[in-house]
């Protein structure tokens, strides 16, 4: 692997592990972006991608973030198994809808939750 692209894809490591540790995300809001307009990836590799890093970047989270005293087992399990289901039926329907239009719903689903939280903490 080239040094640049082994550079790259570092700080893009070391970025969503910062926004994951700091605010609870990191591979949707941080990876899948960065590995589109940074590094040119396809928007299903880029997400793809992203879901395999995200098991390890939750798995070291979750520990850390339970060491202090802030993980409710019962609730993650009642929000986690469902989503396993929504994990099959996204993954279905974003290999139905052309790219541009999953980046789209992607950019408007970021937009109205950026325009919530601002509203949320005024």
């Amino acid at each position: 692997m080239p040094r640049r692209r082994l550079l790259e894809l570092t700080a893009i490591g070391l970025a969503a592990g910062l926004f994951s540790g700091l605010f609870g995300v990191g591979g949707g809001v941080v990876i899948v972006p960065l590995l589109v307009l940074w590094l040119a990836f396809g928007d299903r590799e880029a997400t793809g991608t992203s879901l395999v890093a995200i098991v390890i970047i939750a798995l070291v989270a979750a520990i850390a973030q339970a060491g202090y005293g802030n993980v409710r087992v019962g609730d993650a399990l009642l929000v986690g198994l469902p989503a396993t289901g929504g994990v099959i039926g996204g993954t279905w329907l974003q290999q139905r809808i052309p790219a541009a239009g999953v980046r789209l719903l992607f950019a408007l689903f970021l937009a109205v939750t950026a325009v919530l939280l601002v509203v949320r903490a005024l």
